[in-house]
Parts: structure tokens; sequence; C-alpha cells
């Protein structure tokens, strides 16, 4: 009876893995095209704040796991274009000159249109591209890190807050879809 539990669990594990592996991957040469055009959507599927009141509050909850990761349902995303860059970001941290009354302020939200991309490519194939919005006085810069099948890893770094990244994948500008549908 033991051996039929350890091969259904292991079994299981092998299936969870599966299907982990073939969610949001994408062609490399399609991810190439898009990060060489400038012109891609982030959408965050998970955000990892890096305050520990945080995330001793998040254990704290009723039915949650001891992780520090949040899972994001929502539309929240960074559009990337040649003369803009849209930024739709929850926050999850301290904010060392918050805004009240105002609840936008509080998370990442803003449109940029003054800005400076610099984007590298490693042997392996990963980008690594960085936005420095001019425009905006509370963000010093978001740094992407895509791999080849589309996953990426955003970090904002911020001067008036504590680090936060988010994980997610890489797909065709939302705007650049919208004309493809007319």
């Amino acid at each position: 009876m033991k051996k039929y539990i350890s091969i259904l669990m292991i079994l299981g594990f092998m299936l969870s893995f599966q299907s982990c592996a073939s969610q949001g991957s994408s062609d490399p040469t399609i991810v190439n095209t898009l990060v060489d055009s400038q012109e891609f959507t982030f959408t965050a599927e998970r955000a990892n704040p890096t305050n520990y009141d945080v995330i001793n509050v998040m254990n704290s909850l009723p039915n949650t796991t001891s992780s520090r990761i949040l899972t994001l349902n929502g539309d929240y995303s960074i559009d990337v274009s040649k003369n803009m860059v849209d930024v739709y970001l929850p926050y999850f941290g301290r904010v060392f000159n918050p805004s009240y009354g105002n609840s936008d302020k509080n998370g990442y939200r803003f449109t940029s249109k003054d800005f400076v991309i610099n984007k590298s490519q490693n042997k392996k194939g990963t980008w690594t591209v960085q936005i420095k919005p001019k425009d905006v006085s509370t963000v010093d810069a978001i740094y992407f890190e895509i791999f080849k099948n589309g996953k990426t890893f955003v970090s904002m770094k911020s001067n008036d807050r504590q680090p936060i990244t988010y994980d997610g994948y890489i797909s065709k500008s939302k705007v650049k879809q919208e004309k493809e549908k007319l």
C-alpha cells in the first residue's frame, strides 16, 4: 500500500511540474523580435515584496502558505513602446513619502514619455533591459530580465519606497494587438 501511495505522489509531482513548465512559454525568435522592436507588454503574475512586515502580515492570515509570493489576478502590466512606457502595477511594502487620501499613488501607476532604454543579450539568450524614466520623480529604473521562453523577472528601483520584484511574461503589445484586429 505504501508503494502505491509513493508512486501516486511521484506521478502527481511530475504532472504538476509538466503543467507549470508548459504555461506561458513562447518561441525564442518571437521574444527576440519583441525585445528588439522595443514594443512589448509585460504581464505580472506574481509580486515578491521584500518588506518583512508585509511578509509577516501575509503569513498571519488564515489559510495562507508561508511563501512571500503574492499571486496577482488582475490586469497588472507594463506596456513598452518606442515613445511611451505605461506602468500599472500594485505595490506591497513601505512607502517613505505616502500620499494620504489618494490611493492611486500607492502603487506604480504612471506613464513616461521621456525615458532611456538600455538592452543587452548574454550568450544563453537572456535579455537584460533597463528603462530609466526621466519624467517620473519617484522611479529611478525598471529592470527586466527576459528569458528565451518569454518568462520575465521585473525589478523596480524607486527612491521613495522599498524594492519589489514581479514575475510574469512578455507578449505582443496590447496597442499593437488592437490595431491588428481592426
